[in-house]
């Protein structure tokens, strides 16, 4: 996913800069052929006018009640994310009335030992298991494990030369916290004296599988946040700004993986959208999700802050430049959030549940970020900051002066304008 989303973006902007105006240069006047739209005159927005604009400063004039209101309902959305409950993919991904998922079932059911439930002790001996002491250090193991909290019998179920295996049986869920925190129980019991024992089966692999998203997803964060705070800072030449952004997608995302729990894990609306809930969260979805979302936030967050820093440039007024900046954007954004939308829909439709999750996550957690979070929220706080929000030490300014992610190279200052089509 990583690789290919990074090929992905940089073969979409290697194609965006240099194929695209080629392909338009060649075409010419005929890439307007076939429009289904009346051509008429195109005239510059007069400062002051449009929907965008006084929506803008309609926000900006009730800013508490858009800030208190918008929080409050990401919060409360927010809320089921902390019982998030994290389960692995199997058969329960798909709709009760396939196949696989009905011998999945019949098997879970109606067959006792199913391998499924079994946690594998596989231990390196330090002699012949065969051997009379090996033997008997084996069945003592055995049953140290069976008498384990929540086991409900262990047995040897194989012996090859220095090796073993010893299967655990319990009941419930194997990818369940009840069935993590008794791996966790077998692998403190003492192995037999000079083995090795490595723990296997679905149960174990899931715990294996926590601890080592855990272990790296500090370290993701913190890459994020450093990396975001400093493009951030490029772009917009702010301090403040950048923290505003992160902290407004953790509101956001928040919400997404709240809506996400409430409809997956406990189940509503599984008529509605199709699905049979499974009563957890597959552990990478989150993960993935969260990276992909940041960056689609931070996308429309640099559309947005570009054009109202350029405004503030040039008219050295907050409020105006919010307002400005909102009104030649805005459109644009909600549009490229609802083209967004649309293949993000498709995959919503998926009868794998984890690709539904996926879909319908995204979708929300777009249209959130967009109409709540960014255009509400986002425009309502830039008010509250004023001209705080451009502010920069005089070092991190000038450094912002001469090496920022502007636009434009011309002057602040320049007359010089693009002609406008009329045609």
């Amino acid at each position: 996913m990583s690789y290919g989303g990074v090929a992905a973006v940089v073969l979409a902007v290697l194609f965006s800069l240099v194929a695209l105006p080629a392909l338009l240069a060649v075409m010419g006047p005929k890439v307007n052929a076939l429009s289904l739209r009346r051509k008429k005159a195109v005239r510059p927005t007069v400062a002051g006018e449009g929907a965008w604009y006084r929506f803008g400063h309609g926000l900006m004039r009730r800013r508490w009640v858009v800030v208190v209101g918008a929080v409050g309902l990401l919060l409360t959305l927010a809320l089921p994310f902390s019982k998030i409950e994290f389960g692995s993919i199997n058969a329960q991904q798909l709709r009760s009335s396939s196949e696989g998922r009905q011998v999945f079932d019949a098997m879970e059911h109606d067959f006792d030992g199913d391998a499924v439930k079994s946690i594998d002790s596989l231990l390196v001996l330090r002699s012949d298991g065969t051997s009379k002491d090996q033997g008997a250090a084996l069945k003592a193991y055995a049953e140290r494990l069976g008498a384990i909290e929540g086991a409900t019998s262990a047995r040897i179920t194989g012996v090859e030369g220095i090796t073993a295996r010893v299967s655990v049986t319990y009941d419930g869920n194997p990818v369940s916290t009840h069935a993590r925190d008794l791996v966790n129980r077998l692998k403190d019991v003492p192995e037999p004296p000079g083995a090795r024992a490595y723990f296997g089966g679905e149960s174990a692999v899931y715990d294996d599988t926590l601890d080592a998203l855990g272990e790296t997803l500090p370290w993701m964060l913190l890459y994020i946040a450093v990396m975001t705070y400093l493009l951030l800072f490029l772009a917009f030449g702010s301090v403040l700004l950048p923290l505003k952004a992160i902290a407004m997608n953790m509101l956001s995302l928040s919400a997404t993986f709240g809506v996400l729990v409430w409809i997956f894990q406990d189940g509503h609306l599984h008529n509605l959208l199709g699905f049979d809930p499974t009563g957890n969260i597959e552990p990478n979805m989150p993960i993935m999700l969260f990276a992909l979302i940041f960056g689609l936030s931070m996308d429309y967050e640099v559309f947005l802050v570009s054009r109202m820093r350029e405004q503030y440039d040039k008219q050295g007024d907050s409020t105006e430049a919010v307002a400005t900046g909102l009104q030649s954007i805005g459109r644009l954004v909600v549009s490229a959030a609802l083209l967004m939308c649309v293949p993000l829909a498709a995959i919503g439709m998926s009868d794998v549940l984890t690709i539904k999750l996926f879909g319908v996550g995204m979708v929300f957690a777009v249209l959130v970020d967009v109409l709540v979070v960014r255009i509400l929220l986002g425009t309502a706080v830039m008010r509250l900051l004023g001209r705080a929000a451009w502010w920069a030490p005089g070092p991190l300014a000038r450094f912002y002066d001469r090496f920022g992610i502007k636009e434009t190279d011309m002057p602040e200052d320049t007359d010089e304008r693009v002609p406008v089509a009329t045609g």
